[in-house]
């Protein structure tokens, strides 16, 4: 660590497994408490490494590369950030005594869709579309069949919508596994079939766990409405514009999703919204990529929450102060070292702030930057972002 750089009172210092746009909010927040900081990656210069006190480049899925970093930095708290981790090792680092962010069990529970829907359909009850698991293109046949058609496959273990695929029909369905499982982590060979639903609206359900007079309390934040074309975040906006009803019931299902899971920290539960059916989807155990807006429409953004219940921080109740939007920035095609233009357009459009996450490569639909707007309203700030987003250029 380099000589003169202030720290919290103790000495903190955490880790975080992903380096991510998501990663380097998170150290920035930490940074801005005192707290020392290490951003882990498979790729060298990724976004997190650029604000990190301490940078290491593994593959984590490598148990004894992920063992051994831990334990070279003995950090105060361990944050995953990504999916493509060896969860076995955190379980194992967490007997020995290091404290995984929210817990190992959740992180380990979340990254695999099966084990998540099983925990939250049939271990706490919570709605959610019609599903079974196949394992090979027989199972996935008879799946589909049970489900319906049309119907959606989704590996047991992926990342932002990656290997989702929908099937309208038996002929479809060997095409459909082979393509989902193609983006499955790791050797996974299972996959998820899911009743598909017709999508009014998608929620995200911020709701975090931390220590408060001695015992761990539970909240949730205004839910985050946002758009996923493609199965891909798009854009988010804050507060939704669903009725509270939805509200009200979209809270209760990721109180008791979350609980379950345990642990501390934020997580960002996933709802979907069908007509009269509030079902609950997935959740992250960590801060959201929807949850970016809050950088602009909260006084104590998810990433700070997360960072303040890791190390047992307080978090008053956080206010909402505005609406506002965000709408991600997409490179067009590949390139090295890209660069930004009309970046000075966009921020001439008032109440609009461009957040570029320092990527050091760029490929089609790569997510780059992201452009957050506040407004009088939702639909003012969702067209601001709109805009801003749709004159910046990726070169």
């Amino acid at each position: 660590m380099e000589f003169g750089t202030p720290l919290l009172q103790g000495s903190k210092k955490i880790m975080i497994l992903g380096s991510g746009e998501l990663g380097k909010e998170m150290i920035i927040e930490a940074q801005r408490l005192g707290i020392e900081t290490v951003a882990v990656d498979r790729y060298d210069m990724a976004p997190a490494m650029h604000v990190a006190h301490r940078k290491y480049v593994i593959d984590m899925l490598n148990q004894n590369a992920l063992k051994g970093i831990v334990k070279r930095e003995s950090p105060d708290a361990v944050i995953a950030e990504i999916e493509a981790i060896d969860t076995d090792a955190l379980l194992d680092l967490e007997e020995q005594g290091f404290k995984i962010v929210p817990n190992a069990n959740a992180v380990k529970t979340c990254m695999n869709r099966i084990d998540l829907r099983r925990l939250a359909a049939e271990g706490v009850g919570v709605p959610t579309t019609r599903y079974a698991f196949a394992s090979n293109e027989e199972e996935a046949k008879s799946a589909c069949k049970d489900v319906g058609f049309p119907c959606l496959l989704k590996p047991e273990m992926s990342s932002s919508g990656h290997g989702h695929v929908l099937v309208n029909s038996v002929e479809d369905v060997e095409k459909g596994y082979r393509e989902s499982i193609s983006h499955a982590r790791g050797k996974g060979r299972s996959v998820i079939v899911e009743e598909y639903v017709k999508v009014d609206t998608e929620l995200t359900v911020l709701t975090y766990r931390h220590m408060n007079n001695g015992s761990i309390e539970t909240k949730t934040l205004e839910p985050i409405e946002h758009q996923r074309p493609s199965y891909y975040y798009v854009e988010s906006w804050h507060p939704s514009t669903v009725d509270q009803d939805i509200i009200s019931r979209s809270k209760e299902y990721a109180t008791r999703v979350v609980n379950e899971l345990g642990g501390v920290g934020i997580f960002g539960v996933e709802i979907i919204v069908s007509g009269n059916r509030v079902l609950f989807s997935e959740v992250s155990p960590r801060p959201h990529d929807t949850g970016l807006v809050t950088l602009a429409s909260q006084d104590i953004s998810e990433f700070q929450i997360h960072i303040r219940a890791a190390l047992g921080l307080p978090i008053p109740q956080v206010r909402l102060l505005t609406p506002a939007a965000s709408h991600v920035i997409l490179a067009q095609y590949e390139t090295w070292s890209p660069t930004y233009l009309n970046v000075e357009k966009a921020l001439s459009i008032p109440g609009v702030q461009i957040r570029l996450f320092g990527k050091p490569s760029a490929y089609e639909k790569r997510r780059m930057g992201v452009v957050l707007a506040n407004g009088s309203d939702v639909n003012e700030a969702r067209e601001k972002a709109r805009k801003a987003a749709s004159m910046i250029l990726v070169k």
